[in-house]
């Protein structure tokens, strides 16, 4: 692998960041053009000589009519996204259940954090840890206020010392190289798309079962082609907005370059001092992997070692083929020639 410095990872996540900020709203308005395009497609038409129906498509009132939707599409974006990136912290945690570790609460954990950030010279972050027997970790957090390295229980009872401090080194180097900001923001532009996917499905949904005019009387036949119209321009729009969240998401785990676990590893190993004890304690986790229970995906990537990963067989396959994370065992070996 070739070697890629701490600045280096660090200017490309952040040129990857203002990518991904300036894709988005472009992504978002393409939708909506599509949206009023499909609309007025579908929406006007005549009858040839011929009694068909031939739909016209009105570029010039599509473009009229985006452009009075532009600025409030651009404004409840913003809101949408400043709420969601200002609130991550507590998304985090709902998602994972974690709660606050003081030094109180468990000193041996918090002095380990506490001596990785006097040896690096960084800011002490949050400490928090999820009840979850098995094992894993993360970091997260977009500024000193909210970066946070997350522990479940069974780690911090079943790894030592040395162990631990690699994990923890880890989870340190994610937050010095702006990992962890990377991660935020493409997990709130895929939640903004996923949330957006789902109103118009469940619109879908509602209007086909409760008010699409199935198993209404219809006074007329024209009524009837409204309705089947209604419903295409819906299903159509819903049918965009799927793949496009789908493709986005895929775009942002390959724009997350799988570099930075390696990078992460490197940094804990120097941090730690040992990057045997790492390798251990990646060897252990993949084992028993926890936070099984976490249904979001896009928080997921935030886990040391994604639990998926080590499923078996086909989908297997597939998770390698999409995967964030490298494979554990070559990190291991890596770690073991380092």
């Amino acid at each position: 692998m070739k070697y890629v410095g701490m600045q280096t990872q660090i200017s490309r996540n952040n040129i990857i960041s203002i990518i991904l900020l300036l894709l988005f709203p472009v992504i978002m308005l393409g939708i909506v053009w599509l949206f009023l395009a499909l609309l007025n497609y579908f929406g006007h038409g005549y009858y040839d000589q011929y009694g068909n129906v031939v739909h016209v498509l009105n570029a010039a009132v599509v473009n009229a009519y985006f452009v009075k939707a532009l600025p409030w599409v651009v404004a409840g974006v913003a809101v949408w996204f400043l709420i969601a990136y200002l609130s991550n912290a507590s998304m985090v945690r709902h998602a994972t259940g974690a709660r606050p570790l003081s030094r109180k609460d468990n000193p041996r954990v918090y002095n380990i954090v506490e001596n990785l950030c006097m040896t690096c010279n960084m800011d002490m972050p949050q400490i928090n840890v999820v009840d979850d027997p098995q094992l894993n970790a993360f970091a997260s957090g977009i500024d000193k206020k909210s970066y946070t390295v997350t522990l479940t229980t069974g780690i911090m009872q079943l790894l030592d010392d040395d162990e631990l401090s690699g994990v923890i080194g880890h989870e340190l180097t994610h937050i010095r190289n702006h990992d962890t900001r990377l991660l935020i923001t493409s997990i709130i532009f895929v939640g903004i798309l996923a949330t957006i996917t789902s109103l118009v499905v469940n619109m879908m949904y509602n209007m086909f079962w409760f008010g699409g005019g199935i198993g209404r009387r219809r006074d007329s036949d024209d009524d009837g082609k409204g309705n089947g119209l209604s419903m295409i321009v819906i299903l159509l729009v819903a049918l965009v907005c799927c793949s496009v969240g789908y493709f986005f998401t895929i775009i942002t785990r390959f724009a997350i370059s799988r570099k930075r676990e390696y990078m992460a590893d490197a940094g804990g190993a120097e941090l730690s001092g040992n990057p045997m004890a790492l390798a251990s304690a990646l060897r252990k986790i993949s084992s028993d992997p926890g936070l099984q229970g976490v249904k979001r995906e896009d928080v997921a990537q935030l886990f040391i070692i994604h639990p998926k990963s080590m499923s078996n067989g086909v989908m297997s396959f597939m998770n390698s083929m999409f995967a964030t994370h490298p494979d554990t065992e070559k990190r291991i070996h890596i770690l073991e020639q380092f």
